[in-house]
């Protein structure tokens, strides 16, 4: 009989310095609700936790009942817990400030007189630009670290990939613009007749972000800090989504804590009279159980029931933890 080898609870107790969790999978197989559960489970623990959303379609708020936009937020009544869906906009506004800034630099140290206002808006209107500052938002929590614990509900699983990705992305995007760039100052002071070292504010800003990427990976990949967990329902597209996904977030490095299965209808509750619709229903969700166990055997977390209602509120996000944490 296939049973859960390793569950939330014990994967959770057994790595005491675990900081940074995040669930991702398909769209709609219900990502946010866990990271609700988790960061109310953490929060009961003793710890002060934060649940942030990277989703740019956010829906914190609808869960808990309360608006948790733009600032951190006290949520089901538990001091230890606090929500926040990350308002990019401020960031937005604010990475077009500097982009400005560093492309007049750059424009000053080439003597080019054209003004920076067309590179911005090229810049920005690149689509990875939002998901850029939701990565610098995502970074800056943690690195204030003020929190014993962090949850994160990210967006479905292929922008997520991006999301976590983009420190190796950024790191490799660095390293290309700081050769670039020392060997423009070389020419540059080959060619001048002054000896005067001029200061160059971009590469100082490029050594800096290397640096912020470099601390930015390190937390991303260390399996004693983060982990990613992937939900899935018992059924054959979202399981097809988390198992593409599941190997390039090993091969990338990001620790997988394992899978949760969500929706499974209770079979106690399915006698012989219920509908012809339950019974078939039941009938697949066994066949993809199988196929659940057959592709991720010991990564299987916990099993959630389907509820006969939405999880939304205080009294069902507590029901869903009791299920979550075995």
């Amino acid at each position: 009989m296939n049973q859960i080898a390793t569950s939330m609870t014990t994967f959770m107790t057994e790595r005491p310095k675990l900081k940074y969790i995040f669930f991702g999978g398909k769209g709609g197989v219900g990502k946010t609700v866990m990271a609700g559960a988790a960061a109310l489970w953490s929060a009961k623990q003793g710890r002060k936790t934060l649940l942030a959303s990277t989703n740019p379609v956010h829906s914190l708020s609808n869960m808990f009942e309360q608006d948790v936009f733009g600032k951190p937020v006290v949520v089901c009544d538990e001091a230890n817990c606090y929500a926040f869906e990350i308002d990019t906009r401020d960031t937005i506004e604010r990475s077009k400030k500097e982009i400005r800034e560093k492309i007049n630099w750059f424009l000053k140290f080439a003597d080019i007189t054209t003004k920076a206002d067309e590179f911005v808006e090229s810049a920005t209107m690149n689509p990875a630009f939002e998901e850029s500052a939701m990565f610098e938002n995502m970074m800056d929590l943690m690195f204030k670290d003020e929190y014993d614990f962090y949850v994160f509900d990210t967006a479905p699983t292929a922008n997520a990939r991006r999301l976590l990705g983009m420190s190796k992305v950024y790191g490799l995007w660095v390293e290309k613009m700081l050769k670039s760039r020392e060997e423009a100052k070389s020419l540059r002071q080959m060619l001048s007749f002054s000896k005067k070292e001029e200061k160059d504010p971009l590469l100082d800003y490029l050594l800096g972000f290397k640096d912020r990427m470099r601390h930015a990976k390190e937390l991303l990949t260390d399996d004693a800090l983060t982990a990613f967990f992937f939900v899935t329902l018992p059924e054959s597209l979202p399981i097809a989504v988390i198992t593409r996904f599941i190997n390039w977030f090993y091969e990338f490095g990001i620790p997988v804590g394992g899978v949760v299965v969500n929706g499974l209808i209770p079979k106690e509750e399915v006698g012989g009279d219920s509908a012809e619709f339950v019974r078939n229903r039941v009938k697949m969700q066994d066949e993809h159980m199988e196929e659940i166990w057959n592709i991720f055997q010991d990564r299987v977390r916990a099993i959630v029931p389907l509820f006969e209602t939405e999880v939304k509120g205080e009294a069902m996000l507590n029901r869903l933890v009791t299920h979550l944490f075995k």
